[in-house]
């Protein structure tokens, strides 16, 4: 998470590539790039982040300021709303503060459906902010007024399913934005016990292997189990500088107190807990049994 970014749009021109955290980006993007394997430097052993299913750019979608995805949950009904999941630091409102989360707010946010390709085949509209917060993970949840149902017979085009299991370290991941129509290829470093950056602390953070050097734009991609396909994190920040907790400079808290920077290395939040906090007809209920999202 950070400012606009002036140094992303620089490291694609130049490069291809960068260090730069994943956040939002200020401009629309270039859309002819299509996903490419990032070289490794330093990762897992190759047998654990490699064998990827097919992932690609169906389902996700680009916002004015950052990526996302349609997702649904393990129990939603093709009849349901369908719901947009981004990062918090996406909304169209502006970053929340630290313990505030919001619920139920009314939104008319447009969102660039992506097919297989990468090729934006429609505008899907919201009416909801269903649910959002920085506080203990950075995710927010818009809902449409379109179903899933009608989604896939206007567009051919089905939702990602979050998948409601921790993740574990190894896991080769996709980490697919549709803002850049770019797919990073990597693996679950490991678990982060706190990720801490400005006044925001993230519980059980997922820390990527470097070849994942997520930019500017990329916040509020999801990550994607490169096995299953299922959404397992939607990924939100990076150390650009080498700073100290500081903004764009998340650092890592042990349980102890033990801090730790990486500068170069990204981020992303867990989603396994959002669906136990959803009731039938994809309805939010944070008092429902197994619900850990932060309350308002």
């Amino acid at each position: 998470m950070r400012k606009p970014l002036v140094a992303a749009l620089l490291a694609l021109v130049t490069a291809g590539a960068g260090a730069a955290p994943a956040v939002a980006a200020p401009a629309a993007p270039a859309s002819g790039d299509t996903a490419s394997a990032q070289k490794e430097a330093g990762a897992l052993p190759a047998r654990q982040a490699a064998a990827p299913a097919a992932v690609d750019f169906a389902g996700t979608v680009a916002l004015s300021n950052c990526s996302g995805s349609v997702v649904r949950l393990p129990g939603s009904a093709d009849g349901d709303p369908a719901l947009v999941l981004t990062n918090g630091h996406c909304l169209e409102t502006g970053f929340p503060a630290p313990g505030q989360v919001l619920v139920n707010r009314s939104s008319s946010r447009t969102f660039g459906l992506l097919d297989s390709a990468g090729t934006r085949v429609a505008t899907l509209r919201a009416d909801r902010i269903v649910y959002a917060t920085m506080t203990d993970t950075d995710a927010a949840l818009y809902r449409l007024t379109s179903t899933y149902a009608q989604i896939r017979n206007s567009y051919g085009i089905d939702a990602l399913t979050l998948d409601d299991t921790r993740p574990a370290a190894g896991t080769a991941i996709k980490v697919v934005s549709g803002y850049w129509k770019r797919i990073y290829s990597c693996a679950i470093d490991g678990f982060v016990h706190r990720l801490k950056e400005g006044g925001w602390t993230w519980k059980d953070s997922v820390r990527y292997t470097p070849a994942c050097d997520t930019i500017g734009g990329t916040s509020g991609s999801p990550v994607v189990d490169a096995a299953t396909g299922r959404v397992v994190a939607v990924n939100n920040t990076g150390n650009e500088d080498g700073a100290r907790c500081t903004v764009n400079n998340p650092c890592e808290v042990d349980a102890d107190g033990t801090v730790t920077v990486r500068r170069g290395i990204n981020y992303a939040q867990q989603t396994h807990q959002i669906p136990a906090c959803f009731a039938s007809g994809n309805r939010l209920d944070l008092n429902r049994s197994g619900c850990t999202l932060p309350r308002p």
